[in-house]
């Protein structure tokens, strides 16, 4: 059964077997895609912390479908030129929808919409980014690993 509440923190969510499950679908894209190795913590680097942000799926009629569980880094705690040299975060706007639409009609193409579960950006990271275990979620033995 979906949960109608969002969780306002982690030991909300493991209270309730549906966001359980949300969390565990977001770590098992994380390991299929092979996000992370879990290593040492290195003492002489910035360990970025993660947080869980929870969100209910509605459909267009309001009811929930889906509860959506992602791990995100807190970014606030890198520092610019250590742990990043740049940031980049594709959105799409408004106006490039529109001409996208406007160009598939004009050219009589079918369009598709499609919700993806998970995104992941291919780029090749410069720097070593160190991230702390999920909270809520031990995935190794030994609590100390990155």
């Amino acid at each position: 059964m979906l949960s109608l509440v969002e969780p306002k923190s982690v030991a909300e969510a493991i209270q309730d077997a549906s966001w359980v499950k949300a969390m565990e679908k977001e770590l098992d894209q994380i390991e299929k895609n092979k996000t992370w190795t879990l290593v040492p913590r290195p003492a002489d680097k910035n360990v970025i912390g993660t947080k869980w942000v929870f969100k209910n799926k509605l459909n267009e009629d309001g009811q929930v479908v889906r509860n959506k569980a992602r791990l995100v880094c807190k970014g606030y705690a890198q520092v610019k030129g250590i742990d990043f040299e740049e940031t980049f975060a594709p959105v799409a706007r408004m106006e490039a929808i529109r001409l996208f639409l406007a160009l598939a009609v004009h050219r009589g193409f079918r369009v598709y919409q499609m919700d993806v579960k998970s995104a992941f950006l291919n780029g090749m990271l410069e720097e070593e980014v160190y991230i702390e275990q999920p909270d809520g979620f031990q995935l190794s033995a030994d609590p100390t690993m990155v």
